[in-house]
């Protein structure tokens, strides 16, 4: 039976992705919703780049074809899903000179992080003091302080990933299949990564764990929740997921939350048999071992 696995969640974070910064102003990536209400995001991207670097599998073999400005930067054409979970999970194209591109999509889907507290225009005021300091003491006294500004925003974000458990592990531009435990163990092996998941930027370290999360493994392969969970005045809105949650989809859902990160964690536990975050990861690695030991 076909099946997928979609999870939302959300995490809190600061300031986790820039843009082009704009003179000596560094923005962050942001996009704007209704009456001009701005939101910063973490691209699905950067999420992907997290994920992988923090997987500790193998990571798949690059080329570069072409030339001059017009060589891109791609994957190479030894790297097969049997050796690298990395294109296995996310996908690839290769092109090579006079021959068709061989494309093979991504079977693990992100949304962009979009925070779920508007951003307000808060700015860093940045100076090198102290360094200039040293270079002034060691008979420099034209050193000059470098100054510069940095958007900054603290929120909660919510970002959805859902996997199609019926193509790990299968690719039909070179007839390959591995064995149903070894698709098991890169599925339950990237939870364990989403669990734990933080970000490194700009001399931070940013965790992304969950402080909620809300999904399971289903016959639909729809990210079911990815715009129903929201958080407002500091309460996940438990009325707007219940409206999605049939009989059958409810049997089949699990919902975590970290103690007292909302203030409706109660609610949460009551309405939604929150339960414990780890739990809820645990339970999605056993639907997962399961699916694929009765494929």
């Amino acid at each position: 039976m076909s099946k997928g696995l979609t999870m939302t969640m959300i995490f809190l974070a600061e300031s986790a992705n820039y843009g082009e910064s704009l003179g000596n102003v560094a923005t962050l990536k942001k996009i704007t919703r209704g009456k001009g209400e701005q939101y910063t995001y973490i691209s699905r991207q950067a999420i992907r780049y997290n994920i992988v670097e923090q997987l500790g599998e193998p990571l798949a073999s690059l080329s570069a074809e072409g030339s001059g400005a017009k060589q891109v930067i791609q994957f190479d054409q030894n790297a097969t899903i049997d050796k690298y979970p990395e294109v296995d999970l996310f996908g690839y194209m290769k092109t090579a000179k006079g021959d068709n591109a061989l494309t093979r999509s991504a079977k693990v889907r992100l949304s962009n992080a979009v925070s779920l507290e508007t951003y307000k225009g808060d700015t860093d005021f940045l100076t090198n003091m102290g360094l200039a300091t040293r270079l002034r003491e060691n008979g420099n006294e034209k050193a000059m302080n470098s100054i510069a500004q940095s958007e900054i925003h603290r929120s909660f974000y919510r970002y959805t990933v859902t996997v199609d458990l019926d193509e790990i592990g299968i690719d039909h531009n070179v007839d390959i299949q591995l064995p149903n435990e070894e698709k098991s163990r890169r599925v339950q092996k990237l939870l364990d990564t989403i669990q734990y998941l933080y970000r490194d930027i700009r001399g931070r370290r940013e965790n992304l764990q969950p402080l909620f999360i809300v999904g399971g493994v289903y016959e639909r392969k729809n990210p079911l929740f990815e715009n129903v969970v929201d958080v407002k005045q500091n309460k996940v809105d438990v009325e707007k997921i219940e409206g999605v949650l049939t009989d059958s989809l409810r049997q089949d859902t699990f919902v975590g939350v970290v103690k007292d990160a909302f203030e409706n964690t109660a609610e949460i536990q009551d309405v939604l048999q929150g339960q414990k975050i780890p739990q809820v990861f645990e339970n999605l690695k056993q639907k997962v071992a399961d699916y694929y030991e009765g494929d």
